[in-house]
């Protein structure tokens, strides 16, 4: 039997790579408890129209995947394109491994009455670290757990093994071209140079390399802006590439391909999971005390899985397939 499922997809109209990490993640968590899953996709960076609200009336699912969509003050910023229109049309999504943006005070009225009509009240939520799960039950949506984020669940013990605990020869780094810092970023880059012999640079945001062009010289290699091109150099370089940077979900993929990551962390993201799941993470104005310490250090990668939280979310579908 095959299952249609919409997926409200943040990696469409995305300027950020990271996306596509986050929602590869996603539709192969599905996939595993979805049996024959077949995906509608609508984007969550613009509006949709009237053919996908009356798409949405007959499938039995519509998950929203991953980044940060939810925010305090959805009336002025909203990452996921809905408003007040679509309440009573778009009334039953179900988060996945989702988190808030930034650091904020109260949720305001007009984000409260959206969220608490457009999210699902028959199933759990699952939502990015705690700060979002506190966030949601501060407005009275309290079927929310903390899971992590989809691209950490196959970071589990057996993984973690075989990431290397010592530094390597080379290093991929990325910057984030909307946190830019020229003091704390030429830190950054004048620490992998000193502690490795090659250093490439990811384009993981369509802004990187105007921001980047200036402040690297020569010496480095640009990684072109595809996941494909990401991939290949995680993938083709036996244990011989770290990843440094301070983009969350490209240290998170080179993870996932086995390498040993150091997050720079310079928004709440990786500050928090950082804190929920043991993540490699320096904070950004630690970097001249810290990181030269981190990159020379030996360090096992143990990332706590909250395995209770993932399997409580997945079986509230093992018996709707």
């Amino acid at each position: 039997m095959i299952r249609t499922i919409f997926l409200h997809d943040t990696s469409i109209l995305t300027k950020n790579l990271g996306d596509e990490i986050i929602m590869d993640a996603v539709r192969k968590q599905l996939r595993s408890m979805v049996n024959n899953a077949f995906f509608i996709n609508a984007p969550t960076h613009d509006y949709i129209g009237e053919e996908a609200f009356a798409t949405l009336k007959d499938l039995p699912y519509s998950f929203i995947g991953g980044t940060n969509l939810l925010s305090g003050n959805m009336d002025t910023y909203n990452q996921w394109k809905i408003n007040l229109n679509s309440v009573g049309k778009l009334n039953d999504v179900i988060l996945m491994g989702v988190g808030w943006w930034q650091y904020q005070e109260e949720v305001n009225q007009y984000t409260k009455f959206l969220l608490q009509n457009v999210l699902s009240s028959n199933f759990i939520h699952s939502v990015r670290d705690s700060y979002t799960e506190q966030k949601l039950h501060s407005i009275g949506i309290k079927n929310v757990i903390n899971t992590g984020c989809m691209t950490l669940w196959g970071l589990d013990e057996k993984h973690c093994q075989n990431i290397p605990s010592e530094k390597s020869d080379e290093v991929v780094m990325t910057f984030t071209d909307y946190k830019p810092s020229i003091k704390y970023d030429k830190a950054l880059l004048d620490a992998a140079k000193q502690n490795y012999r090659k250093v490439y640079i990811w384009l993981q945001g369509e802004g990187d390399y105007r921001y980047l062009k200036e402040l690297v010289g020569k010496d480095v290699e640009f990684i072109g802006p595809s996941l494909n091109a990401y991939d290949d150099v995680l993938s083709s370089h036996s244990n011989m590439v770290d990843y440094v940077g301070t983009r969350l979900h490209a240290g998170i993929r080179a993870m996932q391909h086995g390498r040993r990551s150091i997050i720079v962390s310079v928004d709440n993201r990786a500050t928090e999971m950082g804190k929920d799941f043991n993540l490699p993470v320096v904070e950004r104005l630690q970097i001249e005390g810290e990181l030269d310490k981190k990159i020379n250090s030996q360090f096992s990668t143990s990332i706590l899985l909250p395995d209770e939280n993932i399997k409580q979310w997945k079986m509230q579908f093992a018996n709707k397939n």
